[in-house]
């Protein structure tokens, strides 16, 4: 896949009057060039066992660019800068480096970044309304994507969880608070540099 995820959820089936979740997510994509967001993480197995819980803050400037950190339990930096990603693990003192081409599903960020030229790639359909959100589901149409679906709970034109289903049965669910859209962001957060000494891999 070539593109990003998220942008396409608002294009893969006509607008439907009576969709609400469908609604809020044009208006959210539509609305939104940039964004920043705190958000925590769990992956839960397909036997229901649940993980590490992480956590960290997002941006974005769509389309193509974001800024995904964990700050907890650990600490991993990735950068989309429209052409390359950078994936950083402090620990390690490691940067992988991947053609933007490659990055749909590297990170959860990049089903928020992207541009609108997804739907010819997705289905798109509402999936009802529970816990205070409307939810949206999507569907890629190849088995190449890395994962079954995506479902999106929305309040207030906002991404409020995203829940994405891998090709093994495994999810990850992400809570994201403090959303805000529009932010002013610093000129600098979407371009990275690896630090001096870090074994840099696929440049």
């Amino acid at each position: 896949m070539k593109h990003f995820l998220i942008s396409a959820l608002c294009l893969a089936l006509p607008a439907l009057a009576s969709a609400s979740g469908i609604e809020q997510l044009h208006q959210f994509l539509d609305g939104s060039k940039t964004a920043k967001a705190s958000f925590t993480q769990k992956v839960i197995s397909k036997t229901g066992r649940a993980g590490q819980n992480a956590s960290g803050t997002m941006s974005f400037l769509r389309p193509g660019k974001f800024r995904w950190e964990y700050t907890k339990p650990y600490s991993q930096l990735i950068v989309a800068d429209g052409s390359k990603l950078w994936s950083y693990d402090k620990e390690l003192n490691q940067v992988v480096i991947k053609p933007m081409s490659q990055a749909l599903g590297a990170t959860p960020a990049a089903l928020l970044a992207g541009s609108n030229d997804f739907q010819k790639n997705f289905t798109l359909k509402e999936d009802g309304a529970s816990d205070g959100l409307e939810w949206v589901e999507a569907t890629p149409r190849n088995n190449e994507a890395g994962f079954e679906r995506v479902r999106i709970g929305l309040k207030a034109n906002l991404p409020q969880v995203m829940e994405v289903r891998d090709n093994f049965g495994q999810t990850t669910v992400l809570l994201f608070s403090s959303f805000e859209r529009n932010p002013t962001l610093p000129a600098d957060a979407f371009i990275f540099t690896p630090p001096k000494g870090a074994d840099v891999v696929g440049e």
